[in-house]
């Protein structure tokens, strides 16, 4: 796509009245032209055809045939950037964590009242997504497992040793992500043991989609996923993510670490933010630490990283190649705050290698 063109977008939706409101607020964006809007998915698939779009917003439910069911087609016949539009339900929370799986690249939440006016509040956010979805790279779907990660020499001459490698409460893993986050934590975790040593997170996510996003994480780990209590110990083969709109921190209480839940202001517009993590593991945890950030929009994260390796905690960042959106990871990056780039499929091993790396 050339850069200096407007994005051109193709809104999917049934409901006539949302089509006409995204059509407005993407419009209002002289970066952003709408070039057509189909009320079902098969009317979108000509029009995709003929109007070739850089992007597609895709309402979930629709008829003749369900947004994640034509989200899976494209992705395996024309892998196209899509910004799902989805309800701040329980069902909604679920649907599109598989459309994010699927390879959409972030979504909006359409309120279920007041359509209009929920959507015009969000007009903003809605304009940025499509804006970064139009520079995401998409791949073609293939469903192939994330391999396993073994630590290296170390762990193959040592079998024996191997349930109690990690057993100790002398090194902390941080992760923030946003945008394509969704699935590259479920890689990341998927290549942890279950003795890996604690994991943190932060992901920009609506408060109603974090029960469901700590579930499937820990459908897919042989760690224990869950969302954090406040007060609650920090311990090995656990990672923790904050309750749904709330900050997590890590606070030090004697020899360990616990979470810290709180309700304060949203910190570079995301509530949970990356960077409040990052900077309270930064002032508790010091060099015990290993900080890391992968594909989002935006800088969030960054500084907080940078404070991190100032107070020597070992810190990367997921590769532009691998990552959805090099926003985050790439703000870090060109901040300092990065010591290494690591391709998505080998950070699970590159941080286990930094947990037991001596000091």
């Amino acid at each position: 796509m050339n850069l200096q063109a407007p994005v051109r977008v193709l809104i999917v939706d049934d409901s006539a009245v949302v089509r006409q409101i995204l059509t407005e607020i993407l419009s209002r964006d002289i970066g952003i032209e709408v070039v057509g809007s189909a009320a079902d998915p098969l009317l979108a698939r000509d029009k995709i055809k003929r109007l070739n779009p850089d992007v597609i917003t895709l309402d979930v439910e629709m008829p003749r045939m369900d947004g994640l069911a034509f989200l899976e087609n494209l992705m395996r016949l024309r892998p196209t950037p899509v910004v799902m539009i989805s309800s701040l339900t329980e069902r909604g929370a679920d649907t599109t964590l598989q459309a994010l799986a699927l390879g959409a690249v972030d979504f909006v939440s359409k309120p279920k009242l007041d359509v209009a006016r929920g959507l015009e509040s969000y007009a903003e956010e809605i304009v940025g997504k499509v804006k970064a979805a139009a520079q995401a790279r998409v791949r073609a779907l293939a469903r192939t497992p994330a391999p396993k990660v073994e630590l290296d020499v170390q762990a193959a001459a040592a079998p024996a040793t191997r349930a109690g490698l990690f057993r100790t409460t002398d090194r902390l893993i941080a992760i923030g992500a946003s945008a394509g986050g969704t699935e590259a934590l479920r890689v990341v975790l998927e290549g942890m043991p279950a003795d890996a040593p604690a994991i943190v997170l932060t992901q920009h996510l609506p408060a109603s989609f974090s029960t469901a996003f700590a579930e499937r994480l820990d459908r897919h780990s042989a760690m224990s996923v869950r969302e954090a209590s406040d007060g609650e110990a920090v311990l090995p083969g656990h990672a923790y993510l904050p309750p749904g709109g709330r900050h997590l921190r890590v606070i030090r209480d004697g020899a360990r670490w616990r979470c810290r839940i709180d309700d304060s202001d949203p910190v570079n517009r995301h509530k949970p933010a990356v960077d409040v993590l990052f900077r309270s593991v930064a002032a508790n945890a010091g060099p015990n630490a290993i900080g890391a950030i992968l594909t989002g929009m935006g800088d969030d994260g960054a500084r907080g990283l940078l404070e991190m390796q100032q107070a020597g905690a070992a810190t990367l960042v997921q590769d532009e190649a691998s990552s959805v959106v090099w926003g985050m990871p790439g703000a870090a990056f060109k901040l300092g705050a990065a010591q290494e780039i690591v391709p998505l499929e080998r950070i699970a091993e590159r941080l286990l290698t930094l947990s037991h790396a001596s000091r």
